[in-house]
């Protein structure tokens, strides 16, 4: 993939700059089904992806705590001066409004670390308060029923693989960097070869077998391509047969499949028509 802006739902998208992996089928023998987003996992060897504050706490709210007993509710994520800033509630502990500031990096198992210095707890410094008592942050927060999240000490950690909604990821994550409003993620070396070379923006699937709508491709050759280059393919799984039906495709000498499709926010998806009101004057 290139230059994607990638929908896992309404309000969560990552911009995947470039990305190779593989699509592994969900369930042994059985192929990937393009359509169905739990039927394959999206196996990175190699990616820059960006993830933007907003739409990471769409992830938390929406995706990591969104079970009404979750500790932690109306999360808000910001940068500030190379500092990541969260706010929220400490749910399991009567929604009492907390603020922390720290650091990000990567462990060595490829997870994302938040390391708190600064907390804040109904508006008021507890951080130094915390360590007088010998309190940390694992003391005030219980994630053992939360998929992806863990706390360590002062630390909050997330993996990459498990907190996003499907389709699942699994990859290595080597890096992570805070640039504006966005976190930035690598995965594997940033090397490898790609089978393909295309200009634009794309998401190229080779090899192997594929499903897709009522077609089924055996060593699978299709590129689905952004019509306008100027922005970021945006592509939604959840949407993309009416992104297909507004572009055209192309067959190439080999039977391999070209789709052009329009970004999916250009769209004018057509709502179900609302039954009119009122009497009709004779």
């Amino acid at each position: 993939m290139q230059n994607v802006m990638y929908h896992f739902t309404d309000q969560i998208a990552v911009h995947i700059f470039n990305l190779q992996g593989k699509l592994v089928p969900a369930k042994p023998n059985e192929i990937p089904v393009f359509d169905d987003n739990r039927s394959f996992i999206v196996a990175i060897s190699s990616a820059e992806i960006s993830i933007s504050t907003k739409s990471m706490a769409n992830v938390l709210n929406q995706h990591v705590f969104a079970a009404p007993d979750a500790p932690l509710k109306n999360i808000e994520i910001s940068i500030e001066n190379g500092r990541l800033k969260i706010k929220g509630k400490l749910h399991s502990k009567g929604d009492i409004p907390f603020d922390t500031e720290g650091t990000l990096s990567v462990n060595e198992q490829g997870e994302i670390v938040i390391h708190a210095e600064k907390i804040k707890a109904a508006h008021l410094p507890v951080k130094g308060f915390m360590d007088l008592l010998g309190l940390e942050i694992a003391d005030l927060i219980n994630t053992k029923k939360v998929r992806g999240v863990r706390v360590e000490k002062d630390d909050l950690v997330l993996s990459p693989e498990q907190i996003l909604p499907p389709p699942q990821i699994q990859g290595r994550l080597t890096d992570v960097q805070l640039k504006g409003d966005e976190i930035i993620q690598r995965f594997g070396n940033g090397g490898g070869n790609s089978a393909v070379r295309l200009q634009g923006n794309y998401m190229s699937y080779r090899g192997a077998e594929l499903r897709f709508g009522k077609l089924t491709m055996n060593d699978t050759d299709m590129v689905l391509m952004d019509i306008d280059p100027q922005d970021p393919f945006d592509f939604y799984l959840d949407h993309y047969k009416e992104q297909l039906a507004a572009g055209y495709t192309k067959i190439t000498p080999e039977f391999g499949l070209r789709v052009y499709m329009p970004d999916f926010s250009k769209l004018r998806i057509r709502r179900p028509s609302q039954p009119r009101t009122g009497t009709r004057q004779p």
